[in-house]
């Protein structure tokens, strides 16, 4: 579905129009095919153009539509499972600025309330604060997984649960998917800043070169908080093998001492003739060797630590 917002000063508020005015920005959410008829009608671009806006796994990249520019990106975002970056393609066209998402996107309403200031006559401007609204949704989610690792790197201790290890599974795939995102949104801001697509303003170009610099932030702080999460699954690694292994030596000592009772009891339940078979003492002397046997096996494996 087609919104229209217009705000022509910064003291005016974001106003919702029924119908486009040159000037205007129009969002879609959940778009569709419909959706893009409507939209290539309106902005005179070939609906052929926009087919790629669709796709909920496409790569952040910049391409020129003859005078008008398209820019996919990425944001953080849990829409489907597994998949923890959603699409968002920002169009520029010369009398408009258009935002396409295929996905529920609550970016945008979050944007449009935090930034009262800007106007979407000012295309550029507007866009670029857009896309400064993305990187610091990366940046929010990239410190709150690193709050998570560290908190985990504090309570390492022996008993380290399964749920503990599919958490920071979980977090080292959306690290890795925030890399692929960051990437190529930082080659995309490249483009930017060679202005072969879009001529920039002295304030513009600054903010441009403060959204580049976040991107490579953004990145070191993606491959800083993996190798924690390596680092920290191979601890657990190490825990779970010293685990494995006192249980094997306990096991074991288990076993051996529950077997001299065993020995014994097989061999004076044989019906062949055996030693003090005809004392009055000989079932206190089988205990008492079973007794003494097991003891010295127990203190044997408590001195290695086994038990």
């Amino acid at each position: 579905m087609l919104k229209f917002y217009y705000k022509k000063e910064i003291s005016d508020p974001f106003t919702t129009l029924s119908c486009y005015k040159d000037g205007s920005w129009i969002h879609i959410d959940e778009a569709t095919l419909v959706d893009l008829k409507s939209l290539s009608e309106i902005v005179n671009i070939e609906i052929h153009n926009l087919h790629d806006t669709l796709d909920k796994y496409e790569v952040p990249r910049i391409e020129k539509i003859k005078n008008d520019i398209l820019i996919f990106t990425r944001y953080p975002s849990e829409q489907e499972k597994g998949v923890h970056t959603a699409t968002l393609s920002i169009l520029i066209t010369a009398n408009a600025i258009v935002t396409i998402c295929p996905v529920k996107c609550s970016l945008i309403e979050e944007f449009i309330t935090q930034n009262g200031k800007l106007r979407t006559t000012d295309k550029i401007t507007l866009f670029l604060h857009l896309f400064s609204k993305i990187m610091t949704e990366f940046s929010a989610q990239i410190k709150k997984i690193r709050t998570n690792v560290l908190l985990q790197e504090q309570d390492i201790d022996e008993d380290v649960q399964s749920e503990a290890i599919t958490a920071l599974t979980k977090q080292e795939g959306i690290l890795n998917q925030y890399v692929s995102t960051l990437i190529p949104l930082r080659e995309v801001l490249e483009s930017i800043l060679s202005k072969k697509y879009i001529s920039l303003g002295e304030k513009d170009q600054e903010l441009v070169e403060d959204l580049y610099n976040a991107s490579i932030q953004s990145e070191e702080s993606c491959t800083i908080n993996l190798r924690s999460i390596r680092s920290l699954r191979d601890c657990f690694q190490i825990i779970f093998t010293n685990q494995l292994n006192k249980t094997i030596k306990l096991l074991t000592g288990l076993t051996i001492i529950v077997s001299f009772p065993a020995i014994i009891a097989s061999i004076y339940g044989m019906n062949v003739p055996l030693p003090i078979q005809h004392s009055p003492y000989a079932f206190f002397v089988v205990l008492a060797l079973t007794i003494i046997l097991s003891l010295s096996a127990i203190y044997f494996f408590r001195r290695k630590k086994w038990l």
